[in-house]
Protein backbone atom coordinates (compact mmCIF):
# COMPACT_ATOMS: atom_id res chain seq x y z
CA UNK A 1 0.00 0.00 0.00
CA UNK A 2 1.07 3.54 -0.73
CA UNK A 3 3.08 5.76 1.67
CA UNK A 4 2.50 9.73 2.01
CA UNK A 5 4.82 10.61 4.90
CA UNK A 6 7.77 8.40 6.34
CA UNK A 7 10.12 9.38 8.91
CA UNK A 8 12.99 7.23 8.91
CA UNK A 9 14.55 6.84 12.55
CA UNK A 10 14.29 10.57 13.08
CA UNK A 11 15.85 12.10 15.90
CA UNK A 12 15.52 15.30 18.22
CA UNK A 13 18.35 16.54 20.56
CA UNK A 14 18.15 19.85 22.61
CA UNK A 15 21.47 19.13 24.08
CA UNK A 16 21.20 16.22 26.63
CA UNK A 17 17.54 15.87 26.31
CA UNK A 18 16.28 13.39 23.79
CA UNK A 19 12.36 14.85 22.62
CA UNK A 20 12.25 11.99 19.88
CA UNK A 21 14.16 9.03 19.38
CA UNK A 22 14.92 7.30 16.38
CA UNK A 23 11.45 7.55 15.78
CA UNK A 24 9.74 5.50 12.75
CA UNK A 25 6.53 6.21 11.24
CA UNK A 26 3.99 5.38 8.21
CA UNK A 27 1.42 7.69 8.11
CA UNK A 28 -1.01 6.67 4.25
CA UNK A 29 -2.96 8.65 1.68
CA UNK A 30 -5.94 9.68 3.43
CA UNK A 31 -5.18 8.34 6.92
CA UNK A 32 -6.87 9.68 10.71
CA UNK A 33 -3.63 9.31 12.04
CA UNK A 34 -3.66 10.19 15.54
CA UNK A 35 -0.15 10.71 18.06
CA UNK A 36 -1.02 10.48 22.09
CA UNK A 37 1.22 10.36 24.65
CA UNK A 38 1.39 11.85 27.74
CA UNK A 39 3.47 15.56 28.25
CA UNK A 40 7.04 15.51 27.28
CA UNK A 41 6.44 12.61 24.95
CA UNK A 42 7.36 14.33 21.79
CA UNK A 43 4.58 14.89 19.95
CA UNK A 44 4.51 18.75 19.15
CA UNK A 45 8.34 18.05 18.01
CA UNK A 46 7.05 15.38 16.05
CA UNK A 47 4.71 17.72 14.19
CA UNK A 48 7.38 20.08 14.29
CA UNK A 49 9.61 17.91 12.73
CA UNK A 50 6.93 16.95 9.63
CA UNK A 51 5.70 21.05 8.98
CA UNK A 52 9.60 21.89 8.51
CA UNK A 53 9.86 24.37 11.88
CA UNK A 54 11.75 21.91 13.34
CA UNK A 55 15.01 20.34 12.19
CA UNK A 56 16.00 16.71 13.09
CA UNK A 57 19.46 15.56 14.45
CA UNK A 58 19.21 12.32 12.70
CA UNK A 59 16.93 10.18 10.21
CA UNK A 60 15.09 11.38 6.79
CA UNK A 61 11.59 12.47 6.41
CA UNK A 62 10.04 11.45 2.93
CA UNK A 63 6.56 12.99 1.85
CA UNK A 64 5.65 10.20 -1.31
CA UNK A 65 9.07 9.38 -1.78
CA UNK A 66 10.66 12.52 -1.90
CA UNK A 67 13.47 13.38 0.44
CA UNK A 68 12.54 16.81 2.35
CA UNK A 69 14.77 16.27 5.50
CA UNK A 70 16.27 19.85 4.47
CA UNK A 71 13.25 21.72 2.82
CA UNK A 72 12.12 24.79 4.75
CA UNK A 73 8.78 25.14 5.83
CA UNK A 74 7.57 27.32 2.32
CA UNK A 75 8.29 24.31 0.69
CA UNK A 76 7.05 22.01 2.47
CA UNK A 77 3.51 23.64 2.24
CA UNK A 78 4.44 23.91 -1.18
CA UNK A 79 4.13 20.14 -1.58
CA UNK A 80 0.99 19.84 0.91
CA UNK A 81 1.63 19.66 4.04
CA UNK A 82 -0.40 22.68 6.15
CA UNK A 83 -0.69 22.69 10.27
CA UNK A 84 -2.27 24.07 12.55
CA UNK A 85 -1.00 25.01 15.98
CA UNK A 86 -2.17 24.38 19.58
CA UNK A 87 -3.18 28.36 19.97
CA UNK A 88 -5.11 29.08 16.84
CA UNK A 89 -2.71 30.94 14.72
CA UNK A 90 -4.68 33.73 12.92
CA UNK A 91 -3.85 37.46 12.06
CA UNK A 92 -6.18 39.15 14.41
CA UNK A 93 -6.53 42.50 12.13
CA UNK A 94 -7.81 40.51 9.61
CA UNK A 95 -11.14 39.01 8.66
CA UNK A 96 -11.86 35.33 8.43
CA UNK A 97 -12.46 35.16 5.11
CA UNK A 98 -8.45 36.98 4.73
CA UNK A 99 -7.17 34.72 6.69
CA UNK A 100 -8.47 31.96 4.46
CA UNK A 101 -7.31 34.01 1.45
CA UNK A 102 -4.15 34.35 2.29
CA UNK A 103 -3.27 31.44 3.03
CA UNK A 104 -4.76 30.44 -0.66
CA UNK A 105 -3.08 33.13 -2.28
CA UNK A 106 0.23 31.26 -1.66
CA UNK A 107 -0.68 28.13 -3.96
CA UNK A 108 -2.44 29.85 -6.39
CA UNK A 109 -0.33 30.52 -10.09
CA UNK A 110 1.69 33.80 -10.43
CA UNK A 111 0.46 34.22 -6.39
CA UNK A 112 3.19 37.43 -6.90
CA UNK A 113 1.03 38.73 -9.13
CA UNK A 114 -1.77 41.04 -7.61
CA UNK A 115 -4.78 40.53 -9.60
CA UNK A 116 -8.14 42.39 -8.28
CA UNK A 117 -10.37 39.69 -10.23
CA UNK A 118 -8.31 37.05 -9.23
CA UNK A 119 -8.63 38.08 -5.55
CA UNK A 120 -12.17 38.21 -5.81
CA UNK A 121 -12.61 34.50 -7.57
CA UNK A 122 -9.99 33.28 -5.03
CA UNK A 123 -12.67 35.29 -2.39
CA UNK A 124 -15.45 33.26 -3.45
CA UNK A 125 -13.54 29.69 -2.85
CA UNK A 126 -12.26 30.82 0.38
CA UNK A 127 -16.11 31.94 1.29
CA UNK A 128 -17.14 28.40 0.74
CA UNK A 129 -14.40 26.96 2.98
CA UNK A 130 -15.77 29.13 5.79
CA UNK A 131 -19.16 27.55 4.82
CA UNK A 132 -17.92 24.42 4.72
CA UNK A 133 -16.53 24.57 8.81
CA UNK A 134 -20.25 26.10 9.31
CA UNK A 135 -18.83 30.16 9.86
CA UNK A 136 -19.81 31.48 6.73
CA UNK A 137 -21.32 34.59 8.50
CA UNK A 138 -18.28 35.31 10.12
CA UNK A 139 -16.79 35.60 7.05
CA UNK A 140 -16.25 39.43 7.33
CA UNK A 141 -15.30 40.04 11.25
CA UNK A 142 -11.97 40.37 12.21
CA UNK A 143 -10.31 37.37 14.02
CA UNK A 144 -9.24 38.88 16.71
CA UNK A 145 -12.42 39.71 17.65
CA UNK A 146 -13.72 36.20 17.40
CA UNK A 147 -14.06 33.19 19.97
CA UNK A 148 -11.41 30.51 20.44
CA UNK A 149 -13.47 28.28 19.35
CA UNK A 150 -14.47 30.33 16.01
CA UNK A 151 -10.65 31.06 15.61
CA UNK A 152 -9.41 27.19 15.56
CA UNK A 153 -12.41 27.03 12.55
CA UNK A 154 -10.93 29.93 10.59
CA UNK A 155 -7.24 28.15 11.09
CA UNK A 156 -8.32 24.86 10.02
CA UNK A 157 -10.36 26.42 6.95
CA UNK A 158 -7.36 28.43 5.78
CA UNK A 159 -5.38 25.26 5.89
CA UNK A 160 -7.72 23.20 3.73
CA UNK A 161 -8.14 26.18 1.37
CA UNK A 162 -4.15 25.52 0.86
CA UNK A 163 -5.24 22.08 -0.83
CA UNK A 164 -2.59 19.88 1.49
CA UNK A 165 -2.12 16.29 0.89
CA UNK A 166 -1.61 16.02 4.92
CA UNK A 167 -3.24 17.95 7.58
CA UNK A 168 -0.69 18.49 10.70
CA UNK A 169 -3.53 19.20 13.74
CA UNK A 170 -1.19 20.14 16.74
CA UNK A 171 -4.19 19.67 19.92
CA UNK A 172 -7.09 20.72 18.12
CA UNK A 173 -9.71 20.61 21.14
CA UNK A 174 -7.20 22.35 23.46
CA UNK A 175 -9.19 24.99 25.26
CA UNK A 176 -12.44 23.83 23.35
CA UNK A 177 -15.90 24.27 25.20
CA UNK A 178 -17.91 21.02 24.73
CA UNK A 179 -20.02 22.73 22.03
CA UNK A 180 -16.99 23.49 20.30
CA UNK A 181 -15.53 20.05 20.55
CA UNK A 182 -18.39 18.41 18.92
CA UNK A 183 -18.50 21.01 16.08
CA UNK A 184 -14.93 20.76 15.85
CA UNK A 185 -15.40 16.94 15.31
CA UNK A 186 -18.29 17.66 13.28
CA UNK A 187 -16.17 19.87 10.69
CA UNK A 188 -13.06 17.06 10.52
CA UNK A 189 -14.90 14.33 9.82
CA UNK A 190 -16.09 16.31 6.96
CA UNK A 191 -11.82 16.89 5.65
CA UNK A 192 -12.05 15.78 2.03
CA UNK A 193 -11.06 11.61 2.14
CA UNK A 194 -8.22 11.92 -0.08
CA UNK A 195 -6.47 14.12 2.87
CA UNK A 196 -4.19 12.46 5.72
CA UNK A 197 -4.66 13.99 8.39
CA UNK A 198 -1.80 13.65 11.30
CA UNK A 199 -3.24 14.37 14.75
CA UNK A 200 -1.80 15.27 17.92
CA UNK A 201 -4.29 15.55 20.97
CA UNK A 202 -4.78 14.85 24.74
CA UNK A 203 -8.73 14.27 24.28
CA UNK A 204 -9.18 10.44 23.81
CA UNK A 205 -13.08 11.16 23.03
CA UNK A 206 -11.76 13.32 20.53
CA UNK A 207 -9.59 10.79 19.23
CA UNK A 208 -11.90 7.74 19.43
CA UNK A 209 -14.35 9.68 17.04
CA UNK A 210 -11.78 10.57 14.30
CA UNK A 211 -9.04 8.58 14.83
CA UNK A 212 -8.53 4.81 12.63
CA UNK A 213 -4.68 4.85 13.74
CA UNK A 214 -3.57 5.84 16.63
CA UNK A 215 0.52 5.69 17.88
CA UNK A 216 1.22 6.24 21.47
CA UNK A 217 4.43 7.95 21.72
CA UNK A 218 6.65 7.95 25.54
CA UNK A 219 10.05 9.54 25.75
CA UNK A 220 10.50 10.33 22.08
CA UNK A 221 10.13 6.35 21.45
CA UNK A 222 6.35 4.45 19.95
CA UNK A 223 5.57 2.01 22.52
CA UNK A 224 2.15 0.99 20.57
CA UNK A 225 0.30 0.97 17.63
CA UNK A 226 -2.95 -0.14 16.38
CA UNK A 227 -6.50 0.56 15.76
CA UNK A 228 -7.92 3.04 18.84
CA UNK A 229 -9.89 -0.13 20.41
CA UNK A 230 -5.93 -1.83 20.49
CA UNK A 231 -4.96 1.11 22.19
CA UNK A 232 -7.51 1.17 24.97
CA UNK A 233 -6.60 -2.36 25.43
CA UNK A 234 -3.49 -2.31 25.58
CA UNK A 235 -1.41 -2.31 29.16
CA UNK A 236 1.87 -0.09 28.13
CA UNK A 237 -0.72 2.88 27.08
CA UNK A 238 -2.51 2.33 30.67
CA UNK A 239 0.43 2.90 32.50
CA UNK A 240 2.58 5.38 30.07
CA UNK A 241 -0.38 7.62 29.28
CA UNK A 242 -3.96 6.74 30.58
CA UNK A 243 -2.63 6.84 34.46
CA UNK A 244 -0.86 10.00 34.39
CA UNK A 245 -4.00 11.57 31.61
CA UNK A 246 -3.95 15.73 32.55
CA UNK A 247 -6.66 16.46 34.63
Amino acid sequence: MTTLLSLDRVTRRYGALVAVDRLDLTVRPGARHAVIGPNGAGKSTLLGLVAGTVAPSAGRILLDRQDITGADPARRSRLGIARTFQRPAVLSSLSALDNVALAAWRHTELRGLWRPRRYRDLGHRCHDQLDRVGIAHLAARPAGELSHGQQRLVEIAAALAARPRLLLLDEPAAGLAEEDTDRLVTVLRQVPAEVAVLLVEHNLDFVNALATRVTVLHEGRPIADGTPEQIAADPATREAYLGHRPG
